[in-house]
């Protein structure tokens, strides 16, 4: 494949390595937050279910506002969406940092503002217009780019997070934090849709709620969105509770961070194999494998017993099928109904993955206060991957009735 046959147009080049950029800031950030629980709980009182419910609601309003932000960005450009995300995020942050952070307040920053803020800029919105630059054969590619190279975010956050919060304390932690999203900002103006001259497919004259009507009569559609739920609720519960689990078991803290170094690291190979495999034979089938590999890493996990081994083992397993689910799905949409409203479409699939990370985030720290230990989250993410290998087998692989007549 060469350059000129991947690369269809100068704006196609610079729209994917800006939204790598933006997602590897975006979601470098969202990882560690986890790595700050013991902080917020010394410092600012918060406890392990306040903090859990935080996070779920901050995942909960990155999945409302992801269709919004999708709906913005598929009429009026993908950078004027992923700015606007990005002044939540700064704001978020800026007063998480300067305070009041208490309370209701922590909830506003921490769960309101920031999650805002990643609808619009994590991962959904620009893999979407990437995805609007590139031709069937090679989108799932291009985007498990966007999820590999901005993931590695995902393996230096945790390193440095970890580093700053020992030597230099929470404070100064966001600080930095803060001034790489205006970082991030700035390159959002670069992440632009392809002109009328630069589109891979015709333009649909398909309106909002006709297509809104026709994803959800399509069965193929429903199962999708209802099998990265599990995604939501296996990759939150892990981010966030994960530390604390770690150090219930009697290891380090800085295992944790290296749980979520390896998450990182190994998540850009899986990320980048799964978006070839994705090209090359069925996403159902790739899907339907993830889940069920995801079950059988959590088994080995917590079931072994306690050691700076296992726990890498599962930073790397667990990695590797992070966001792996991610290209597959996309691609999986944009091959049913096209790339007119592949923002929208795809958002709303990534709304149900955000309505289980709030379970994921809540439940996880609920069953920790009420039972002291996370044993029964873990036994429900396990159902739920077995649940997601079942249902995603019965998706059907082909465009929509309009697509084949058009």
């Amino acid at each position: 494949m060469t350059s000129e046959k991947f690369f269809h147009s100068r704006t196609a080049i610079i729209t994917l390595f800006a939204a790598c950029l933006v997602v590897l800031i975006s979601l470098g950030v969202r990882q560690t937050f986890g790595l700050f629980f013991m902080d917020f709980n010394e410092s600012l009182k918060i406890s392990n279910t306040a903090f859990g419910f935080a996070i779920g609601l901050q995942m909960l309003m990155w999945g409302l506002t992801g269709p919004i932000f999708g709906a913005i960005a598929d009429k009026y450009g993908g950078h004027v969406a992923i700015i606007s995300a990005f002044i939540f995020y700064v704001a978020g942050i800026f007063f998480l940092y300067t305070g009041p952070n208490t309370g209701i307040f922590f909830q506003i920053h921490m769960g309101l503002l920031i999650g805002i803020g990643l609808g619009g800029t994590a991962i959904s919105i620009p893999m979407s217009i990437v995805g609007k630059h590139f031709p069937l054969s090679t989108r799932t590619i291009a985007m498990s780019f966007v999820t590999a190279l901005g993931s590695f975010g995902y393996f230096l956050s945790p390193i440095f997070t970890s580093y700053s919060l020992n030597e230099f304390g929470w404070n100064y932690t966001l600080y930095v934090f803060g001034l790489l999203l205006i970082a991030g900002l700035i390159a959002a103006y670069f992440v632009r849709s392809p002109s009328e001259s630069e589109r891979i497919e015709q333009n649909s004259e398909q309106s909002f709620l006709e297509a809104l009507k026709e994803a959800f009569n399509t069965k193929s559609y429903v199962l999708l969105v209802s099998g990265f739920f599990v995604c939501g609720f296996h990759i939150t519960l892990v981010g966030t509770h994960v530390p604390k689990y770690v150090i219930d078991r009697g290891l380090e803290d800085w295992t944790a961070a290296a749980i979520l170094s390896l998450i990182g690291l190994f998540n850009i190979f899986g990320s980048l194999l799964s978006g070839y495999l994705s090209a090359k034979m069925s996403k159902k089938i790739i899907l339907s494998a993830i889940y069920f590999l995801r079950g059988v890493s959590i088994v080995f996990f917590i079931f072994m017993p306690a050691s700076n081994i296992s726990a890498f083992i599962f930073g790397a397993s667990f990695g590797f099928l992070w966001l792996s689910t991610v290209p597959a799905t996309s691609g999986i949409v944009a091959h049913l109904f096209g790339t007119k409203y592949l923002g929208l479409l795809y958002g709303i699939v990534f709304l149900s993955h955000q309505i289980g990370s709030f379970f994921g985030a809540y439940l996880g720290g609920l069953f920790h206060d009420t039972y002291g230990s996370y044993d029964y989250a873990w036994y429900l993410a396990i159902a739920l991957s077995v649940f997601a290998a079942i249902i995603h087998l019965p998706i059907r692989e082909e465009p929509v009735f309009r697509l084949k007549t058009e």
